[in-house]
């Protein structure tokens, strides 16, 4: 029989330790199709944390993309978020511990785009059309508060190109389809994105530039969630201008409303990268929306305005 101990109240020894609590607790996110492969990442509390992109193969193989000397995940914000990017079987990403962009053909090891210095990326996009990444840069390279941007790297020299600046934060940096325009959204203090954000737009040049910018939507009192491209290149978003989260498209000028439900088919946006719908074509949305302390996943036309929900067994629902 263990004779049993007097310790001050409190500060015995327990037998159940934070690792033992989180040892098997691995964090799922950001899945991801690229051709016929799935692509998610893990946090892994028995590796420190690191985060790891994971592929699954159509023969129902998983393997680690990520080398075990490299971390997925960038500070920018500090909260981050939107620190891979994977198209055409490359996967982008920022290694936490330089904050440096790399470039990684699955199978290959990674290769740094961007040299060592006190910028950090995140949220960015490939621009096929110019070979390079469109991405919030934020910069530490001076004293005081950080300067947060909107720039194009070229993913040959590693040379960045500001394309927009002026606000204190920015996120959601999407190129259209076919490469000639950007939207993006944008903050200053004391708000925080899920109280007041801008959604712009802005015509992209040959060389990667842009052309003069237009106020689409937001202010300090209206919140801009997710802006996204449909496939034939209309803009959507998710805006909180009735006082919930609902999808909204602009196009030749005009802002329509999808869907008016008391409802929230957006979030609180703490990290980058957060999403509540995609597109299944031009005319489909596949979308999550929160009702009543529940999520439900449903299918939206954007022609007839209509909302089918897809039943699941399921009260919580991310993406």
């Amino acid at each position: 029989m263990i004779e049993p101990q007097m310790s001050p109240y409190g500060s015995w020894k327990s037998p159940i330790t934070s690792d033992l609590i989180v040892a098997g607790a691995i964090a799922l996110g950001g899945p991801r199709l690229d051709a016929d492969c799935l692509y998610w990442s893990e946090g892994r509390p028995s590796e420190g944390g690191r985060s790891v992109i994971v592929q699954r193969t159509p023969d129902g193989q998983t393997q680690d993309v990520t080398p075990a000397s490299y971390n997925v995940r960038t500070r920018v914000h500090e909260y981050g978020g939107g620190a891979s990017l994977i198209d055409a079987g490359v996967v982008y990403f920022v290694n936490f511990a330089d904050q440096r962009l790399y470039r990684q053909p699955v199978g290959e090891d990674p290769q740094p785009v961007t040299g060592e210095s006190q910028y950090r990326y995140a949220d960015f996009r490939l621009d096929s059309r110019r070979n390079s990444l469109v991405s919030v840069q934020e910069d530490h390279s001076a004293e005081g508060e950080a300067v947060n941007r909107i720039v194009s790297i070229d993913l040959e020299t590693g040379t960045s190109t500001t394309l927009a600046e002026g606000y204190d934060f920015y996120a959601s940096p999407r190129l259209s389809p076919d490469g000639s325009q950007l939207c993006w959204i944008c903050w200053n203090h004391p708000q925080m994105p899920w109280d007041g954000t801008e959604l712009w737009v802005a015509p992209v040049n040959e060389k990667g530039t842009l052309g003069t910018a237009t106020l689409v939507a937001g202010s300090t009192t209206e919140s801009i969630f997710q802006p996204q491209w449909s496939p034939d290149g209309v803009l959507y978003f998710v805006s909180d201008r009735t006082n919930w989260w609902n999808l909204y498209r602009w196009d030749s000028g005009s802002i329509d409303s999808l869907y008016p439900k008391e409802a929230e088919f957006g979030l609180p946006q703490w990290v980058f990268g957060m999403s509540t719908y995609t597109f299944a074509n031009a005319e489909t949305i596949i979308c999550i929306y929160s009702e009543n302390g529940n999520d439900t996943l449903a299918k939206l036309n954007t022609s007839s305005k209509t909302l089918e929900v897809i039943p699941t067994p399921y009260s919580s629902l991310s993406a």
